[in-house]
């Protein structure tokens, strides 16, 4: 550790309090990440918030009272929270904290990630970096999980690996940062949903969320990775930075796991206590996803608000392949399992755990049972002079 490094103050359990509403069953929050899901469609829709006052339960944002702080959303130490964001710290919440559902996954499965350069630079292949330096960056926050650490090692390795090289060839440099905002007092302003957080800030021109660029753009490292298309492209599109390689060219879908697939996380309480707040966000997200994949442009300028696309036209060509509607395909539960082992693998999670029977889909089947069967009631419904007495 550097004296620069020692500066930096760590953020631990012992030296943090976490806050919290207290529990209530007649309300849920929901909490999402900036990035492609039906959750991000719905905040600005309202389908599921509908879906909760059937029933009589109030629905909103994480963030939308004051008494709850940011890391419910990276540790799920809310019993009434449903998350609905990216892999990596949902993986660390159910292999070292507590015993959440599996209820859900949205894959972007050509979003691996890429080497970004100086656009000037002689450097035009991954085997021109043998020997230079490339950055890492590590969070100092005790309490959550470092998921753009994990994905950025993760793409490092994949991408030095498809080139025949290993991190021998290459020097990983550092860059340990606080990380200490989730509780910060002027970050805990109310919100009623996630897009009012980027109201008051340019969220794709902010460094904030790219801490290894000004070390790449000074010459202090030769290369970093990023996420393919989303950041790639509001990079390149500086003039100051060029992709030499980018996962998302290869044929091979199981190079594609940067902190997604996207997966629907809730507690085992709700779980086991609160069966029916579940299978009613599932309703919500199953409705919303149906509609965003019929109204692809739509769903692209709702999620260009929030997302890291270049403008709305590039979040199109993002999300135009993805299937909006969760599920629990094989194929994507093997996604999560490869970012699991990641993880495992290198020390971010202690303990192991079986993805298959992390995965919950009663309560998606359920889901969907229940909206065939409104929809068939209120098809007929409409037909039928009166309700018709059972046969038999």
């Amino acid at each position: 550790m550097t004296e620069e490094t020692k500066k930096i103050k760590e953020t631990t359990m012992a030296n943090t309090k976490l806050n919290t509403v207290p529990l209530n069953w007649k309300e849920v929050y929901y909490t999402n990440c900036p990035l492609v899901s039906a959750s991000n469609v719905d905040q600005e829709l309202g389908w599921t918030r509908e879906e909760y006052k059937k029933i009589g339960v109030k629905y909103a944002f994480l963030r939308s009272v004051r008494e709850n702080d940011w890391y419910p959303h990276y540790i799920h130490n809310l019993d009434n929270l449903i998350r609905f964001g990216g892999l990596f710290p949902p993986v660390h919440v159910q292999a070292d904290i507590r015993r959440t559902r599996l209820l859900g996954v949205t894959h972007a499965p050509h979003e691996g990630g890429c080497m970004m350069v100086r656009a000037r630079d002689d450097i035009y292949r991954m085997t021109d970096l043998k020997g230079k330096k490339i950055g890492l960056s590590k969070s100092l926050n005790a309490i959550k999980n470092d998921w753009w650490r994990i994905q950025e090692e993760q793409g490092i390795e994949l991408m030095l690996r498809m080139n025949g090289m290993t991190r021998k060839d290459v020097e990983i440099m550092e860059f340990p940062y606080a990380d200490d905002w989730y509780n910060n007092p002027e970050m805990l302003d109310p919100m009623d949903n996630a897009s009012e957080l980027w109201l008051k800030r340019d969220h794709k021109r902010d460094l904030a969320f790219r801490p290894l660029e000004t070390a790449l753009e000074k010459g202090i490292v030769d290369a970093i990775y990023t996420q393919s298309k989303p950041f790639q492209h509001l990079q390149e599109a500086t003039g100051k930075f060029k992709a030499i390689e980018d996962l998302s060219r290869y044929p091979d879908w199981t190079l594609q796991v940067a902190n997604i697939p996207a997966v629907i996380t809730c507690t085992d309480v709700m779980a086991e206590k609160h069966p029916e707040l579940a299978v009613t966000f599932m309703k919500g997200m199953i409705k919303v996803g149906r509609w965003a994949n019929e109204h692809k442009h739509a769903a692209a300028a709702i999620l260009d608000k929030q997302t890291f696309y270049l403008d709305v036209d590039d979040t199109y060509r993002g999300i135009k392949d993805i299937d909006m509607v969760p599920n629990l395909s094989p194929q994507n539960m093997v996604s999560v399992e490869i970012g699991k082992d990641f993880m495992l693998n290198h020390g971010y999670i202690k303990n192991d755990f079986d993805v298959k029977k992390w995965a919950a889909p009663e309560f998606l089947e359920a889901a969907a049972r229940e909206l065939i069967e409104e929809r068939w009631q209120k098809i007929t419904g409409d037909k039928l002079p009166a309700p018709a007495t059972r046969i038999g």
